[in-house]
């Protein structure tokens, strides 16, 4: 391996970052990490000794949630949200490929076709 290929391994997804590092890059302490992780919001991966290792995409969702938490909402409540912006920005990313789906399969195609129940309904 080179050195450009590991760059390529610090991707979104890569667990890059020690929990000490993680904290101080949010500015925020080891402990809301931890209350994060018990809701469920992130889970970090673990080291070969048990070391908690986050990525840049969890830290993004972190930083979310510690932005709720600073301006008065509960930990619990912050993480909930935090998880339907999430749903709901994936719902949307969806929703724009079937548009394109639909827009560049001209006008034979409906969005009735793309519909998951339409061979149920007969």
């Amino acid at each position: 391996m080179t050195a450009d290929d590991s760059f390529g391994r610090l991707d979104d997804d890569y667990p890059a970052y020690t929990m000490g590092r993680a904290a101080e890059m949010l500015g925020t302490t080891q402990g809301f990490l931890r209350a994060i992780g018990e809701a469920r919001l992130i889970t970090p991966l673990r080291s070969a000794g048990g070391h908690r290792r986050y990525s840049r995409y969890q830290l993004r969702i972190a930083a979310r949630a510690r932005e709720l938490v600073d301006h008065g909402t509960p930990i619990e409540a912050a993480c909930r949200i935090v998880i339907l912006e999430d749903q709901l920005e994936e719902a949307q990313r969806i929703n724009a490929e079937y548009r394109r789906a639909i827009h560049s399969a001209g006008p034979s195609l409906t969005g009735e076709d793309l519909h998951p129940f339409k061979r149920l309904r007969g």
